[in-house]
């Protein structure tokens, strides 16, 4: 098991563990200098862009696309599906694991979260993962924060923050985000 396993299935780590910051300081780095590289990369180079986010991301679905600039700390613990498309922005925290299925489309500057602190020893983090699933749209300056699903078909209107779960074709908006309506 790994850290990053130990993470997602609940496990508290100091962040002045050792075996913490060998694993994950040796992916922040990789995933820091691949997104270095790919933003400052010519925006009207796609080809190269795309090689380096298949080197970053291990591999990359047909039709993915990020958009620079953006920053992902953990790449290894991010799953994307085909069709992903993310506007410039993107902020991905993704230690606790972040799966994004087929389809989903990412305005600007959205933040994904899966990391906090424990309240009464700040040094401890906990993670809980991020699913979003097929065909889900994510408005400009959303942010999701961890353990949060978002359903199928379902939108996330602009500027919101997402505490709580978004079932199947529903829309989420405002601070909390709240359903307002199905699609």
């Amino acid at each position: 098991m790994s850290v990053f396993d130990d993470l997602r299935n609940g496990i508290h780590y100091d962040i002045r563990d050792p075996e913490y910051l060998r694993e994950s300081h040796g992916e922040m780095k990789r995933c820091r200098h691949l997104c270095w590289k790919i933003n400052a990369t010519d925006p009207d180079n796609r080809d190269e862009i795309l090689t380096l986010e298949r080197e970053l991301f291990c591999g990359l679905p047909e039709g993915t696309f990020l958009t620079p600039p953006f920053q992902v700390d953990i790449a290894c613990r991010m799953m994307l599906g085909q069709n992903v498309f993310a506007n410039h922005g993107l902020t991905a925290m993704s230690i606790g694991t972040i799966i994004v299925e087929d389809g989903v489309m990412f305005g600007p500057e959205v933040g994904l979260f899966t990391v906090n602190h424990e309240p009464h020893n700040i040094r401890v983090i906990m993670t809980k993962s991020i699913h979003i699933k097929r065909n889900a749209w994510i408005g400009a300056r959303v942010n999701i924060l961890p353990g949060v699903t978002i359903g199928e078909n379902a939108i996330i209107g602009t500027g919101s923050v997402v505490t709580h779960d978004v079932p199947d074709n529903c829309v989420a908006v405002g601070v909390p985000a709240k359903i307002v309506k199905e699609v």
